[in-house]
């Protein structure tokens, strides 16, 4: 087995996020499509954005699809998925919000909180792999945990551009609502995302 295939697979074998993709199973052709068809999800809910007014951070749909990500691949496919994303944009495909790229918006406002997905698909992804997914509940829960990550990231990132004192105004609360309602949609979506991955593992 290659190292690369050690590294994608999940740890542990019992678990909505590991049983997608049991050890036995995969392989790291599988694993390397499972990434960046997950890297396309995210880049294709950064479309879905809604720019205010008031802050430089959009409204977008990529935390629904990070945090969606990590419950269904588990942590390091979660988080691989997001790294390949960050990439793809850093070198100048049209990944981000707003069809923008290159590595002056990882360096901007908004940089903070792409940065901020990885420790989400991680954390997320992590719960799932312990069993937080075998409930709608512990879903929720899970799913909140690595949404608290993003904004842990991105908030004092943000600070640094339009001050501290500026920062929950522009950087959390306009987005509480909505990160909430995508949240109960993730984990409602969370069954569908298993089948589908496990029906293309048997293609």
């Amino acid at each position: 087995m290659s190292t690369l295939a050690k590294v994608l697979r999940p740890r542990f074998a019992r678990g909505s996020a590991g049983t997608v993709v049991p050890a036995r199973l995969g392989s790291q052709l599988y694993d390397v499509a499972l990434v960046l068809a997950g890297s396309a999800l995210i880049a294709l809910s950064a479309q879905v954005a809604v720019p205010l007014p008031f802050s430089p951070v959009p409204v977008t749909g990529q935390s629904f699809a990070v945090l969606l990500l990590g419950a269904t691949l588990g942590r390091t496919r979660g988080v691989a998925a997001v790294l390949a994303y960050l990439a793809e944009g850093a070198v100048g495909l049209p990944v981000f919000a707003g069809g923008v790229a290159g590595p002056a918006v990882l360096l901007g406002p908004t940089g903070g909180y792409l940065l901020g997905f990885l420790p989400a698909a991680w954390i997320c992804g992590a719960l799932a792999e312990r069993g937080w997914d075998r409930h709608f509940l512990g879903t929720l829960a899970a799913m909140a945990a690595g949404d608290l990550a993003i904004f842990a990231v991105g908030v004092p990132w943000l600070a640094r551009f339009v001050g501290p004192e500026n920062a929950i105004a522009f950087g959390v609360t306009p987005f509480v609502a909505g990160n909430a309602a995508k949240i109960v949609l993730a984990a409602g979506m969370l069954p569908a995302a298993w089948a589908l991955v496990r029906r293309s593992r048997g293609r």
